[in-house]
């Protein structure tokens, strides 16, 4: 078989975009499932301890609804853990080793889920796959930026994050579709079982793509790194693009190849704490912002909050699913445009308006009320689609150096999942005991990531992987003049909106430095060798 399956230049990366993409897809498919199917009769049957509706005896809504919690839960737990092993075995397996394990393990946990018969299992079975999906989900979108283009990157992970919502949407309508087989339990084992397809599809093609070239280079492997540049850029070894960002990419892991976890936390010239805590914060806003209540329980909302049939409730969550994905088309277009500050700003506000609206609007029930509400549960994903869906799969992996990108973004991802699951787990209990007040808590949350993001977040877009590092080298201060922001609004680029070569890396003040730090380590090196002739020639003499 040919090396990349005989591709280069833009079919490759689009070859790796659909890997990366199907991983996202398969993520999306997993946290949009279950939520179609906490109202489905035969599935309460086999699980009567998560029916919040008609509670078994002798228990009651609220401790049914803290059960359901767990158990939607138990899967983004698992994804908390496995983005926590990732942090140690990210860079010491590689980016696509990783991926393929992680998907191995999501075969084995939805295996165990679709072939349950008591919660336990169900819980363990969601638990391992989320597990192995914590561990994509923490190396895909790194795989992605290392392996991208500047002026593509955003735009690919973005293609990525709207694979999320693919998923979402397909196992929304897979639950509705399905819902009509009741009472057979194929009607949720099904849906359930689905998702193998795309992980063996993950499983078969990976191991033929490139591995990242800079996690190469890490590990001492120049030229296999030359080797995957020349054919991302489907150029030959000796171009002058190519030797640049080769050199860029080789000083780069050099100057930084000894990092590791701890090194996270350092104030050092790479400012990685500073820049670990953006990629953590970043994803934090993400899942605080609320949009898991949607994702997991809109049908559960629709029926319950709002009063629509069993049946209408799971076809609009279709519907909404459906919107939602297109909504983040308008993200895969815009997001090189306006960049990443812009769409976050304007998906935080938006959001924040329209948990305001819900909190209006549910906070007593009549057919128009319902209506409204049922409107800006569309318009609240239609604005996190924009800015924030893709937008947390990108930012972290492009601020991050490389030496500790690995373990910087499996910590980042760590806080994807810890507060994914806080989102899933109080949902249930929220609406139970304070209703409509719920969506007024991340009205003001929203609102607030507004001015951190304006203030805190520098922008990235048609920046290099080694232009953010020369960007938080010159960087003195968290925010302000000296701060990351205002430097990488005033720094010139490499690269233009083509991802022409506007200034050589040679030409650059960062790689005058370690031009010179070569030339004086050569200088070294000769002067010890004349030095060991000299005093052999005399050692000789004597």
């Amino acid at each position: 078989m040919k090396k990349f399956y005989g591709l280069s230049g833009l079919k490759l990366n689009v070859a790796i975009a659909v890997i990366a993409g199907t991983d996202f897809a398969l993520f999306g498919y997993d946290q949009g499932v279950m939520g179609g199917l906490l109202t489905l009769p035969s599935f309460l049957h086999h699980f009567p301890e998560i029916d919040t509706a008609n509670p078994p005896a002798g228990k009651t809504a609220s401790y049914t609804s803290t059960i359901q919690g767990i158990t939607v839960g138990a899967y983004t737990l698992g994804c908390f853990f496995g983005a926590v092993a990732t942090i140690w075995l990210g860079n010491m397996l590689g980016r696509k080793r990783t991926i393929f394990v992680g998907s191995f393990i999501m075969v084995i946990g939805a295996i165990l889920q679709a072939s349950s018969f008591g919660l336990a299992q169900l819980i363990v079975g969601r638990w391992i796959t989320g597990f192995g999906n914590g561990m994509n989900t923490s190396t895909v979108p790194t795989w992605q930026a290392e392996t991208s283009k500047s002026h593509r990157r955003g735009q690919m992970v973005m293609i990525e994050g709207s694979l999320i919502v693919f998923g979402v949407m397909l196992s929304y309508w897979i639950d509705l579709g399905f819902s009509f087989l009741e009472p057979s339990t194929i009607s949720w084992r099904f849906p359930i079982a689905f998702q193998i397809i795309l992980a063996l599809f993950i499983l078969a093609l990976i191991p033929g793509l490139p591995e990242s070239p800079r996690w190469l280079v890490l590990k001492n492997r120049e030229n296999d790194a030359l080797q995957v540049l020349c054919a991302l850029s489907d150029l030959p070894p000796e171009d002058k693009k190519i030797q640049s960002e080769f050199q860029a990419v080789k000083d780069t892991v050099f100057e930084m190849q000894k990092g590791g976890f701890r090194d996270c936390f350092k104030m050092n010239k790479n400012r990685n704490f500073h820049r670990t805590a953006l990629a953590y914060v970043n994803q934090m806003f993400q899942q605080i912002s609320g949009i898991n209540i949607i994702t997991y329980y809109s049908a559960t909302i629709f029926e319950q909050n709002i009063g629509l049939s069993p049946f209408l409730s799971r076809l609009l969550a279709a519907c909404n699913g459906t919107e939602y994905w297109m909504a983040s088309w308008i993200a895969i277009f815009t997001i090189e445009k306006f960049g990443r500050r812009s769409l976050m700003i304007f998906g935080a506000a938006g959001m924040s308006l329209s948990m305001c609206v819900l909190a209006g609007t549910t906070s007593r029930q009549s057919e128009q009320m319902g209506i409204a509400a049922t409107v800006f549960l569309f318009v609240f994903n239609s604005f996190f689609a924009i800015g924030w869906l893709g937008m947390t799969w990108l930012y972290p992996a492009e601020i991050t150096p490389l030496n500790i990108r690995a373990p910087a973004n499996a910590i980042s991802t760590t806080a994807n999942w810890i507060f994914n699951f806080m989102v899933v787990m109080i949902t249930p209990p929220a609406f139970s005991n304070i209703g409509y007040k719920t969506y007024i808590i991340f009205a003001v949350i929203n609102a607030f990531i507004v001015p951190c993001v304006y203030f805190f977040f520098p922008e990235t877009a048609y920046r290099s992987l080694e232009e953010m590092d020369e960007i938080f080298h010159k960087t003195t201060s968290v925010f302000g003049e000296h701060g990351c922001v205002n430097i990488a609004k005033n720094m010139p680029h490499r690269y233009d909106k083509h991802g022409n070569l506007l200034i050589s890396y040679e030409e650059t003040e960062e790689g005058q430095i370690y031009a010179e730090r070569r030339r004086s380590s050569i200088a070294a090196a000769e002067t010890r060798i004349a030095d060991g002739e000299k005093k052999n020639t005399v050692e000789h003499r004597e």
